[in-house]
């Protein structure tokens, strides 16, 4: 059975990933196999050819293993649909569920402490249009924990002042949220989009050229004021700062204020409390108070006695 007459009607849960995991699957098929796509078949799509898919994405494209198995979701949601269609091929499809999923390393979460926060919006020039720009961005990014392709897609439109000023924009899987803006956020919001004019229809944070700003372009942006503020913040220079790590901190901010951890789901726009249980582990100062509350085990240290010289030397014979 052609695949892609069963990928045709295979509903998947998430399209954007499926479709980027096929584009990569074809293209590499088509590569290895030297067949075009549109004449690919599940018999040619077996379970060692997938494996080997899997492991290119690791080690040529230096996928991560939350990456790697997220493509191997997608995979095993069209093989489970193509049991049904193609039941000649149950064998093949049985071995390609079989496919284990890699086990990661949940690493603690970096986040920004407020002092390192104040020192990287510091650092950046005002005087100029970008550095105005980038200091909304970041003071917006760190405040509402919005993610990068969130903030981008941002219109002035999507800003709304006076009283329970808040931010709307659209998440993962087309979910709308809205997020409340601080005090001091809505001043610099107030005052850039001043001066970008009352077109309602603009990006809120356009490149120069006035369309849409680019991930890396925020990337590189963020890695330059970064830089800056190591001078008068060397802790700074410690962490790997991108810009889901203001996601992070504006998470691990709320954390710290004693905002349940459901709360900091619905502000983040999270599908799972799971999700939101890595800012609890990161949380060391929770940690801490916890431990203030318990009762220590009393024990004392034991005493170093050194040995007589005359028996450490007969020792070291």
């Amino acid at each position: 059975m052609p695949v892609d007459a069963v990928g045709a009607k295979c509903a998947l849960s998430n399209r954007s990933d499926a479709a980027q995991t096929f584009r990569l699957l074809t293209a590499y098929a088509q590569k290895r196999l030297g067949i075009p796509p549109s004449q690919l078949s599940l018999a040619q799509l077996d379970a060692p050819f997938l494996a080997a898919f899997l492991d290119d994405l690791e080690s040529n494209r230096s996928n991560s293993v939350r990456s790697r198995n997220a493509r191997l979701a997608s995979l095993r949601a069209f093989y489970h649909y193509a049991a049904l269609e193609a039941p000649q091929h149950a064998g093949l499809i049985q071995r390609v569920l079989a496919i284990p999923y890699k086990r990661l390393t949940r690493r603690l979460v970096c986040y920004l402490t407020r002092s390192e926060v104040d020192a990287l919006l510091s650092s950046i020039d005002k005087s100029t249009w970008g550095g105005r720009r980038n200091h909304a961005l970041l003071l917006l990014a760190v405040q509402t924990g919005l993610r990068l392709s969130e903030i981008t897609a941002l219109r002035q439109k999507d800003v709304v002042f006076g009283h329970g000023a808040y931010v709307h924009c659209e998440g993962k899987g087309r979910k709308e949220r809205c997020t409340p803006l601080a005090k001091p956020t809505v001043a610099v919001l107030k005052a850039w989009m001043s001066e970008q004019g009352s077109d309602e229809s603009c990006f809120l944070f356009p490149s120069r050229s006035g369309g849409r700003l680019s991930a890396d372009a925020v990337q590189h942006a963020l890695a330059t004021h970064v830089t800056t503020a190591q001078r008068d913040c060397p802790s700074l220079a410690k962490k790997r700062v991108t810009p889901h790590v203001l996601r992070h901190t504006a998470a691990m901010e709320l954390l710290q204020a004693g905002v349940d951890r459901a709360l900091i789901a619905i502000w983040l726009g999270h599908e799972s409390l799971e999700t939101t249980q890595i800012y609890l582990d990161a949380d060391l100062q929770l940690k801490r108070s916890v431990l203030d509350k318990i009762t220590p085990i009393q024990n004392r240290p034991g005493r170093y006695r050194p040995d007589d010289k005359l028996l450490s030397y007969l020792k070291e014979l």
